[in-house]
């Protein structure tokens, strides 16, 4: 399985740097039209309103102000993190700096799932690099997210008085977040073709999936016969806990949890992009 792994991962680099022939990288010019189709989608999103791009940022907002009443305020519930005060803002920085990489996830996978089905003009041109549309509503949703991700730090900031140097290791986190995101993005955008209801079984997966992710409850109130399962098989534990390990804590945790992620992660994709491009020939004519 991973010697296959590898192979199909080494025909995806090598379709990808292949020459044109004008003489330009297959691949360079693949990612200027996968730039564009994000840029374009970003602005497309929130196109007439006032607010524009700023309303993710107001989403998420408003989902940190409602968790944070009902689990603060209401339920009383304490959060004691090494470095930052033991009160309600410090809740509320914890709850938001597990948000964001869900919510990245999330919306990239479920926007992913109807990629193909959603652009059937695409499809149906022979030129058109159909590996592409699931890729761009997972970047720009990563993109969206990013702006929370300002305002989480910006947060922290105030509170400490400084910025940790672990922030330097995000994009470490970021990469098998997105590999994570594509290859089910690719699975759920080949399968939408052929079945119809796969986005609405995602959104009930995804609605258990958020609570056996510790995202509103620490990592410590799950049952310990349990906790190396949840490790294991929940590959957005590790990815939300290295968040805040990273931001809020400013010290690297879960190191072998992280490695695994890693490796799981680029194997979803592999396996996810080998499946979309093996079913890739069928989509016109489903279409």
């Amino acid at each position: 399985m991973v010697a296959q792994s590898i192979k199909q991962a080494a025909q995806w680099v090598k379709c990808f740097t292949r020459k044109s022939p004008s003489g330009n990288s297959v691949w360079w010019m693949k990612l200027n039209l996968l730039k564009t189709l994000v840029q374009r989608d970003l602005s497309a999103r929130y196109q007439g309103s006032i607010l524009g791009n700023l309303w993710p940022l107001l989403n998420q907002l408003v989902q940190l102000l409602v968790y944070t009443y009902v689990f603060s305020v209401v339920l009383q519930v304490k959060l004691n993190l090494k470095g930052l005060p033991a009160n309600n803002l410090t809740f509320g920085l914890w709850l938001f700096a597990g948000l964001i990489p869900w919510i990245s996830f999330t919306g990239g996978f479920t926007q992913a799932a109807t990629a193909v089905v959603g652009q059937p003009n695409l499809v149906k041109k022979v030129v058109f690099p159909l590996a592409l549309l699931p890729l761009v509503p997972v970047l720009s949703t990563f993109i969206e997210s990013t702006m929370g991700l300002m305002l989480l730090i910006a947060f922290v900031a105030f509170s400490l008085k400084t910025l940790h140097l672990t922030l330097l290791l995000l994009p470490l986190i970021w990469l098998p977040q997105l590999l994570l995101t594509a290859g089910l993005g690719y699975l759920a955008a080949a399968f939408t073709v052929f079945f119809r209801d796969v986005p609405q079984t995602i959104a009930v997966v995804l609605n258990l999936w958020f609570y056996v992710t510790p995202i509103i409850y620490p990592v410590t109130a799950i049952p310990e016969m349990l906790r190396p399962w949840v490790w294991a098989l929940n590959p957005l534990t590790t990815i939300v806990e290295v968040y805040r390990d990273l931001v809020l804590v400013g010290q690297v945790q879960h190191l072998s949890q992280w490695l695994a992620v890693w490796a799981a992660s680029l194997l979803i994709f592999v396996m996810g992009w080998w499946i979309y491009r093996r079913l890739r020939p069928a989509f016109a004519d489903v279409l």
